[in-house]
């Protein structure tokens, strides 16, 4: 990049933090490029899961993300992103133009950087400890500087919503095309992208206990003594006021932001957009859950049982990839 702006080096550690965001399936659906004086991120519609995202949303949470945490990293590293987002409305792929001002970081910059690592989709079961009402105030506060509206499902909302993963998975389940695209993006041992075996577990016997996928060939042992009904998961919905484009994209940015601010405190998280994949469930999960505004993601929080194995981290792909000089295809 040009005198005054981050050399190579930089640009290279903060996308290489960018590409450690998560995605649905870890599908990784994104392409960035840079200009002489512009980081931009594009979405790779080649990458686009039709089964189990008919709409596309998922796959613009999944860039949100990364460009948040593609801000995180620059920031950490002494520059302030200026974002433009949805820059060209003749070329719909192009997600945001990013320009980089030099920047001092703030101490909770590089906190949510530090996180950036260390994050993991935990699948497993949580431990009987309580999650303190401040850390969710404080997840809150972080996505409402995204634009987005997070609550905390409790009492009869907490209900709805777990009918509505129940339901999601039960359509899921019978439906072919949806479970042969989830079993070619899940159970790689020797893959740079899907999720694998040894980060899913199987499914959870307990009853109540809420569904995850059914992903392939699951090797993720829960750890011993934990059990379902002891379970004290938080159950939170991300909502927008609006659900156009810009809206998913910056709900995954709050996604982001929610999420790194859970590790940074020593929570452990899994996104669950499976309610939210089909309209019918969606919409009770807007009519239930997330009191009128459109849900966007679903996360779950809590505390990881004190004997649970470290998770190792999913795979990505090599920069050299994703990552490319404008103007090349």
């Amino acid at each position: 990049m040009d005198r005054g702006l981050p050399d190579d080096l930089t640009v290279d550690a903060a996308v290489a933090l960018a590409v450690r965001a998560p995605s649905v399936h870890n599908s990784q659906p994104w392409r960035w490029r840079i200009g002489d004086r512009t980081v931009h991120l594009y979405a790779d519609p080649g990458r686009h899961l039709t089964e189990t995202d008919p709409d596309g949303r998922d796959l613009l949470m999944s860039c949100g993300a990364a460009l948040h945490h593609l801000r995180v990293g620059f920031a950490a590293l002494g520059w302030r992103a200026q974002v433009h987002r949805l820059p060209n409305p003749a070329e719909p792929d192009h997600l945001a133009a990013v320009e980089l001002h030099r920047h001092e970081p703030a101490p909770e910059e590089i906190e949510l950087a530090a996180a950036i690592p260390r994050r993991r989709t935990d699948r497993r079961r949580h431990s009987s400890w309580p999650v303190p009402a401040e850390h969710i105030e404080l997840m809150a506060r972080r996505a409402a500087h995204e634009g987005t509206l997070l609550r905390r499902a409790d009492g009869t909302a907490r209900y709805h919503l777990a009918r509505a993963i129940f339901e999601a998975a039960r359509q899921h389940a019978a439906d072919p095309a949806y479970r042969t695209e989830l079993a070619a993006w899940s159970g790689r041992r020797a893959s740079s992208e899907g999720v694998p075996s040894r980060n899913a577990p199987a499914p959870d016997p307990t009853p109540g206990a809420l569904p995850g996928r059914p992903f392939a060939d699951p090797r993720l042992t829960q750890p011993e003594g934990a059990r379902g009904e002891d379970d004290e998961t938080v159950l939170i919905v991300l909502g927008t006021t609006s659900d156009d484009r810009m809206s998913r994209l910056r709900a995954g940015e709050a996604t982001s932001a929610a999420l790194l601010t859970a590790t940074a405190l020593g929570l452990a998280s899994c996104p669950l957009t499976e309610p939210l994949e089909i309209a019918g469930t969606r919409e009770t999960v807007r009519d239930k859950v997330s009191e009128g505004t459109y849900p966007q993601m679903v996360l779950r929080i809590g505390w990881a049982p004190i004997n649970a194995d470290p998770l190792p981290a999913t795979p990505r792909r090599d920069l050299a990839d994703v990552l490319e000089p404008l103007g090349l295809s």
